[in-house]
């Protein structure tokens, strides 16, 4: 076997979002009764520090939800994760309550869920149909350079999916609300996987939103170098054939080409079941 070989195809990138092997090492994180999260043993160990949390051989318990901000705050100082200084809800799951808040950037460490919102800004065009494809800032933090749609992001406490489309389509790529609000919801997609900042447990929100063909978006707050307009044809193969694009981008993308009959038979049935 020729290890140099780059391995190509759809199915990769869906199992590699979905690497995580859980629980593996790690304990049970739970917020009261309601478990939330994956935690490794130097995490657990870490939190042994705070009067707040309780630990057993079975898992490791925080008593105070109130406390979660200020604890998360102290590890970051600490190194375990970078601050991202932007709070995000912590649920058991995307439709049940939020039972604590915690910064974004200690989201993977804690191995809890986070939700997001990716938008597939498509144009039809005599040619058929097209789609925007942004490149990440080469000072991105995660993923720098790599592919990714017009719009995507994280969803914020206080705010559900649509509203942060909608915030997030003006800041990253000029998009009017009038506009965004025309997002169609089409899909979610949810993932595990084990990433250089810890487990990443997304659930995504897909929206396509259609756009004018005489719309251009625009870099507005600096997280996207530039913008391109693609035949889909063209996103199809990249997608197929690289990993241009950034992880979770695929996902969505893999969920368009099935939409639009691109991938289609017994491999869209089989993709169908691992998304």
């Amino acid at each position: 076997m020729n290890l140099h070989v780059k391995e190509t195809g759809f199915e990769r990138h869906v199992r590699a979002c979905n690497n995580a092997e859980l629980p593996g090492e790690r304990l049970p994180f739970h917020v009261g009764d309601t478990h939330v999260g994956w935690i490794m043993p130097a995490m657990a160990e870490a939190l042994r520090d705070f009067p707040a949390i309780r630990r057993t051989t079975a898992r490791v318990t925080l008593a105070d939800p109130a406390a979660l901000p200020g604890i998360a705050r102290v590890l970051s100082a600490r190194g375990l994760y970078r601050w991202r200084g932007e709070l995000f809800d912590v649920r058991e799951r995307p439709d049940l309550p939020a039972v604590a808040q915690i910064d974004r950037g200690a989201i993977p460490a804690f191995g809890i869920r986070a939700t997001g919102v990716h938008v597939n800004g498509l144009v039809w065009r005599a040619d058929g149909l097209h789609v925007w494809v942004g490149r990440r800032a080469m000072d991105k933090q995660l993923d720098p350079g790599k592919l990714d749609h017009i719009v995507a992001g994280g969803v914020p406490s206080g705010l559900g999916p649509l509203e942060t489309l909608i915030k997030e389509a003006a800041e990253e790529a000029a998009i009017p609300p009038e506009l965004a609000q025309r997002a169609t919801p089409v899909a979610a997609i949810g993932y595990a996987m084990e990433r250089s900042e810890g487990l990443r447990r997304d659930w995504v929100y897909a929206y396509d939103l259609i756009l004018p063909a005489d719309f251009v978006p625009q870099p507005a707050d600096g997280e996207v170098a530039g913008f391109e307009l693609w035949p889909i044809r063209r996103a199809f193969e990249t997608v197929r054939d690289t990993d241009d694009f950034k992880f979770n981008v695929n996902l969505v993308m893999i969920d368009l080409f099935i939409r639009q009959g691109l991938i289609a038979g017994p491999e869209a049935e089989g993709l169908r079941v691992l998304l």
